[in-house]
């Protein structure tokens, strides 16, 4: 994994990354009036460094559940930080998270993304929020503009009114309110809010992020629709992909909480060489000794190949409550199901 490099930019454009340079955050920087809060004696940095000491950051963390957060969660622990972690999944799903940190630094708390008080308790006891609430597909409960637009929203004002020191919102590269993709235009809309919100916000931009539980490399290697066959659109070689390791994202954040400058500043987060990507999901394939045979497959198709797949989502998750509403109504526990569809 490369080092990360600091680069300036002017607030208007991000400029191309050439093919041999190191990971670049590329930063638009707004003047803006930094808030003051009363520092608590607890928040006062102590001790030689390590998970042992206090670095002086009490980070509330929505969003840790997700691929990039249990990422973050350690690297904020291993240099003594204290850690707030909402969430609403079952208790199980997070305890993996409890030897990222020193005895009492992690702490777990249940919240719900549309009930204000629950995100203003969530962050009332912090100086630092950082945002990586994101979902790769729509749900009934949640549409993309719920997940990247009226919930950080609403996250950024409370960490205003609160008073917090450091806010980071986690966008993309390619974020774009032109973009054909509601993914991307929902991602942009986000960023302007949270920023209307929020002016002194750190915004991360990153590329398609890898790594162990990724869904970037996953996704071609477990793609299996079509046998042998992986479908890509002009065979892959006419994407061009910089992909960034999670580690890497996640030194980014600490580095931008730790940086005194960083404030209200957008960085694009990439890695150091482009690649095409018939050429990653080539290798792919040679890392996991199976016969890679690319076959051709117009957007068009692809587009509906994906409505398919999430219209089937929505069928098994219909499917699936109604076999737990039955479980309720038997057991006379009605409360539970509608936690379980809340979640969702």
């Amino acid at each position: 994994m490369a080092a990360v490099v600091l680069v300036s930019r002017p607030a208007s454009v991000l400029s191309k990354i050439s093919s041999n340079c190191y990971p670049a955050l590329l930063s638009a920087a707004s003047v803006t009036t930094v808030q003051q809060r009363k520092l608590h004696h607890a928040l006062i940095p102590k001790g030689k460094g390590g998970r042992s000491s206090f670095s002086g950051i009490a980070a509330t963390v929505f969003g840790a559940t997700g691929f990039l957060g249990r990422y973050v969660v350690n690297r904020l622990g291993r240099i003594g930080s204290q850690i707030i972690i909402p969430h609403r999944c079952d208790q199980y799903d997070l305890m993996h998270f409890r030897p990222m940190g020193d005895l009492g630094q992690i702490l777990f708390l249940q919240w719900d993304a549309r009930n204000k008080d629950s995100i203003k308790r969530a962050m009332e006891h912090s100086n630092v929020v950082i945002n990586l609430v994101g979902r790769e597909w729509e749900t009934r409960n949640f549409r993309f503009e719920d997940v990247y637009v009226t919930i950080p929203q609403q996250i950024a004002r409370a960490a205003r009114e609160a008073g917090i020191t450091k806010f980071v919102h986690m966008s993309h590269l390619n974020a774009d309110i032109r973009s054909p993709s509601k993914y991307l235009r929902n991602k942009a809309v986000g960023e302007n809010a949270v920023r209307e919100e929020f002016p002194d916000a750190i915004i991360m931009k990153p590329s398609e992020m890898f790594g162990r539980e990724d869904r970037f490399f996953n996704y071609y290697a477990n793609m299996r629709w079509f046998g042998n066959a992986v479908p890509l659109i002009a065979l892959g070689k006419k994407a061009v992909k910089q992909p960034v390791h999670v580690v890497d994202v996640a030194k980014a954040i600490i580095s931008a909480i730790r940086d005194p400058d960083a404030n209200g500043k957008t960085y694009a987060l990439v890695g150091p060489n482009r690649y095409l990507l018939h050429d990653l999901v080539e290798y792919i394939y040679a890392v996991a000794h199976r016969p890679f045979v690319p076959y051709p497959l117009p957007r068009p198709l692809f587009q509906i190949k994906d409505e398919l797949l999430t219209y089937l989502f929505h069928k098994l998750f219909h499917l699936l409550s109604m076999q737990f509403l039955s479980f309720a109504v038997h057991s006379k526990n009605s409360k539970s199901y509608q936690v379980y569809l809340s979640n969702f």
